[in-house]
């Protein structure tokens, strides 16, 4: 399917054809859309594949400035949706999975000492840690590891599977809580890659 000009579409709302004219200023500061309080003004046919990437009626956004705009603007509420906010309004759009992707990750120091600093898709850079923790779920096609990073607010950046092989090397066995887990170290806290088991269980007790 052929893609849309998205510079000329008609059919966005005022406050989002605002934003897609500003798409070349290269402005490195976020808005502050968990402050903003717009009303709802509907769903817009646009969807972020699990890939990470964007589509607006069934076909690619291909320009990068354009998709680092939107994802700048985006926010996940506590409903679990995502939203494009504006000061004036905030439309619902589909997320598959994460709505970012990390695809660099790069290592600083070793043991409990080591950071991992993660680079996303639409160039968010965030260092795993306490601000922006680790989590693994599993993969229901095949159990395989997915690990998400928490980037800002609610929103998530799924590693791509190349770091999901980096991060694999840096797997260690941590006691916690009397219970050896695997998992990884970044900026102090370790990570583990299973949830703790329920605590009926680690007291040895049936269910």
């Amino acid at each position: 399917m052929s893609e849309k000009p998205l510079d000329t579409i008609t059919d966005l709302s005022p406050a989002l054809a605002a934003l897609i004219a500003r798409a070349g200023t290269n402005g490195r500061t976020k808005p502050p859309v968990d402050r903003w309080n717009p009303p709802f003004c509907g769903d817009l046919d646009m969807r972020i594949a699990s890939d990470g990437s964007w589509h607006y009626m069934g076909s690619e956004i291909r320009r990068e400035a354009l998709v680092r705009l939107f994802a700048s603007v985006l926010r996940c509420d506590a409903d679990g949706r995502h939203y494009l906010v504006t000061p004036v309004e905030k439309v619902g759009i589909r997320v598959d999975d994460a709505p970012f992707v990390g695809v660099e990750l790069h290592r600083e120091g070793r043991g409990d000492l080591q950071v991992l600093t993660v680079r996303t898709n639409v160039g968010d850079v965030v260092r795993i840690g306490g601000e922006h923790p680790l989590r693994f779920d599993r993969d229901p096609e095949n159990d395989g590891l997915k690990p998400y990073i928490l980037v800002r607010g609610r929103l998530e950046a799924r590693l791509n599977r190349p770091l999901l092989y980096e991060l694999a090397e840096d797997f260690v066995d941590h006691d916690v809580d009397g219970i050896v887990r695997t998992g990884v170290w970044s900026g102090g806290v370790f990570f583990p890659v299973e949830p703790l088991p329920p605590d009926d269980e680690r007291n040895g007790k049936d269910s």
